[in-house]
């Protein structure tokens, strides 16, 4: 995508620079924060919640926490996409431009591309699934795409994506898989630290740790790469449902995971890492580490956000949370290095896309789950309610 020429180092510098050239297509998302869960994450876990884990019968990490939600749900097409697509655009040269460019993706990035595709009178191919939900389909078309259906494997959508390239000469751009994807979308961590410094009035010169969620790296690698030269430590999260972990399992190995076959809740976490955003995520001095949340723990931490916050986002957004919540084992790195003062921490939450369909569904269980659901805090949050009450 681009010439050696346009696609920049990832560097800081980089990241900068993307920032200029995409400010005045994209929104300036809100940084939000919320007692009730910065009070949460701050209450040792029950031992009721760490049984079958490795941590049962042992004493619960007492971190001390402040969180800080960079709110990519409120960015154009709704989730960070956006970010990426516009600078991928902006790196084109006249000639790629005037050819358009073609992407396969059944989501988010499908719209972004859309999106930025027709702000700059670019044509726009998107490859989608059949299987595509219709909600996407309708608004990738809204932003006058022209939609390719394929099969729902990698090979049939790429086989389409091939054809296209050869019937138009368009430019493959990547839902994440690439330098300028990569700087775009580390944009948002460059506003969440002055965002921050202007909220605390000065008081928090510099967060301690940034989370964010994890599928293909994109998003990762761009936070990382903004914050790499910062001394902000840097961790990403997962699913661990049917392997979602894949990048969690791949570092710890030392090789990529070039498969992943999950249908977890958190949907836009199904992709593993790309060759590119693998060289920066098993960087230990970039990314610290990365950590897995169950199923019924995003469950939970949706529903927190939903119901405590009152924003809505997607089951991918959340696994940040969840694992400042539910994860002892990052708990306790918390507690350790964060001592009395506590840890700031900037949370992602990646997108908002989803429905009340979705949302309903996900929580039409029966009353013994939805308690184990909402229940991960068990007594804990009795605690919390006691603690911020009034």
């Amino acid at each position: 995508m681009g010439s050696s020429t346009t696609t920049p180092p990832l560097t800081r510098a980089s990241v900068i620079e993307a920032h200029a050239l995409i400010k005045p297509h994209i929104h300036f998302t809100p940084v939000l924060t919320n007692t009730t869960l910065s009070t949460l994450a701050s209450t040792p876990q029950t031992p009721e919640a760490l049984k079958g884990t490795p941590y049962e019968g042992q004493t619960p990490a007492k971190p001390k926490v402040k969180l800080w939600f960079k709110c990519e749900n409120f960015q154009r097409v709704g989730a960070f996409k956006a970010r990426g697509a516009f600078h991928a655009l902006a790196r084109l040269s006249e000639e790629e431009k005037s050819k358009g460019v073609v992407t396969h993706s059944s989501g988010n990035h499908a719209q972004a591309l859309a999106l930025a595709a027709r702000t700059h009178n670019i044509p726009a191919h998107i490859v989608m699934p059949t299987i595509s939900t219709p909600s996407k389909i309708a608004g990738t078309r809204s932003y006058s795409a022209n939609i390719h259906f394929s099969g729902s494997t990698s090979q049939e959508r790429e086989a389409v994506v091939a054809t296209v390239i050869a019937d138009t000469g368009a430019t493959f751009v990547p839902p994440y898989n690439h330098p300028n994807i990569i700087l775009g979308q580390g944009t948002l961590a460059l506003e969440l630290e002055s965002q921050v410094a202007e909220l605390s009035n000065g008081a928090v010169k510099t967060l301690d740790a940034v989370i964010a969620p994890c599928g293909g790296g994109g998003m990762l690698s761009g936070v990382a790469t903004a914050l790499a030269p910062t001394g902000v430590q840097v961790y990403g999260a997962e699913p661990s449902f049917e392997g979602g972990d894949d990048a969690r399992r791949g570092v710890a190995a030392g090789k990529r995971v070039e498969t992943v076959k999950t249908l977890t809740i958190a949907d836009g976490l199904r992709t593993p890492l790309g060759d590119v955003t693998w060289g920066v995520i098993s960087d230990p001095e970039k990314v610290k580490g990365l950590f897995a949340v169950t199923e019924e723990q995003i469950k939970a931490a949706l529903r927190l956000v939903l119901e405590r916050m009152k924003v809505v986002v997607e089951p991918s957004a959340v696994v940040g949370l969840a694992t400042v919540l539910y994860n002892e084992e990052f708990r306790r790195i918390v507690e350790k290095e964060g001592g009395e003062k506590g840890w700031d921490i900037g949370i992602v939450f990646s997108g908002g896309n989803t429905t009340v369909e979705a949302i309903g569904k996900l929580f039409a269980v029966d009353e013994k789950k939805a308690e184990r659901a909402e229940g991960v805090l068990g007594a804990q949050g009795e605690k919390v309610a006691e603690n911020v009450a009034g």
